[in-house]
């Protein structure tokens, strides 16, 4: 794992991918690495025009179909459009809200909504295509800020207290949360699917100049700020394209940057947050997004009687 770079990407021909957020950012860095090692490659998107753009600027088999997370009729009709089996899912796709408390579609606090639930409910809906996938997985993306954040379950859609910064972090524990207690659940139903998780560290991508854009002045200011301590969106998506691509990876896996608190760095395994991990959460937290999405998988009795 030694100076792991995108030029070590085992060759991908033969396999297709699914990368949601892949308009900019870490997703774009991940669907273009995928196509240039020979995958087909979904470009999940919100945006179409500009899904489109980038898929003719990656070239190759890529092909971009709508998709917004914050919307779970956009999630099944997404889900509806799949025909055949996957060998990657991607949930790389995520948002930073800074200001007053928002809600998606269907009324869910919108970081939760959009960065877990969008994608708790994806996955499930895409599961039986994984299943039938080649060596499939599902990476989920993560963040440093998971590690400080607390899952309040008297108050999960943050309607009694609201912080955008602290309920962003929160999001991301949800998504840490999902990745581990999916990998149990499919060792225990001894599914072919692997679930592994990654995070960046400090990224430059467009997703904190956008949260802070409404602030004007101050706010690209704060932006600029966010440049010194970053690294570059190629370096940042190296640890989700390790967990997506790299042979020995087993589920489970979580990778990061190695550097002082995984800001940056080259890609090394790390350890999720005490929360993250305990299984007694895990189970919590799928029970409550199983509720709140109407996706049901891998449940608790097919789980026992595997």
């Amino acid at each position: 794992m030694t100076g792991w770079t995108a030029d070590r990407i085992p060759d991908q021909r033969g396999r297709l991918a699914v990368v949601t957020g892949a308009n900019s950012g870490l997703g774009r860095t991940t669907a273009t690495e995928l196509a240039r090692h020979g995958a087909r490659v979904i470009l999940a998107v919100r945006n179409v025009a500009a899904g489109e753009q980038v898929a003719r600027e990656i070239g190759g088999d890529v092909t971009v179909r709508e998709l917004d997370l914050a919307s779970l009729a956009s999630v099944r009709a997404f889900a509806a459009t799949v025909d055949e089996p996957i060998d990657l899912l991607v949930n790389n796709a995520g948002l930073v809200v800074i200001g007053p408390r928002s809600t998606t579609a269907d009324g869910f606090e919108l970081h939760l909504g959009t960065n877990m639930l969008g994608h708790f409910a994806l996955t499930g809906l895409l599961l039986p295509h994984l299943a039938a996938g080649r060596a499939p997985r599902v990476v989920s993306l993560s963040s440093i800020t998971h590690k400080p954040a607390h899952l309040n379950f008297d108050d999960l859609m943050n309607e009694r207290s609201y912080s955008s910064s602290r309920v962003y972090g929160e999001s991301k524990l949800a998504t840490t949360i999902f990745g581990l207690e999916l990998h149990r659940r499919l060792t225990a139903t001894g599914s072919p699917v692997l679930s592994v998780l990654a995070h960046p560290g400090m990224s430059r991508t467009n997703l904190t100049p956008r949260a802070w854009e409404r602030f004007g002045i101050a706010g690209r200011v704060f932006s600029w700020l966010g440049l010194l301590v970053t690294q570059p969106v190629a370096e940042g998506a190296l640890p989700q394209l390790y967990a997506a691509t790299a042979p020995d990876v087993r589920g489970g896996a979580f990778f990061g940057p190695s550097g002082p608190w995984e800001m940056r760095g080259r890609v090394v395994p790390v350890h999720p947050s005490k929360e993250a991990a305990d299984p007694l959460v895990g189970k919590r937290l799928w029970s409550a997004a199983e509720t709140l999405t109407a996706v049901r998988y891998l449940s608790e009795r097919s789980v026992s009687a595997g």
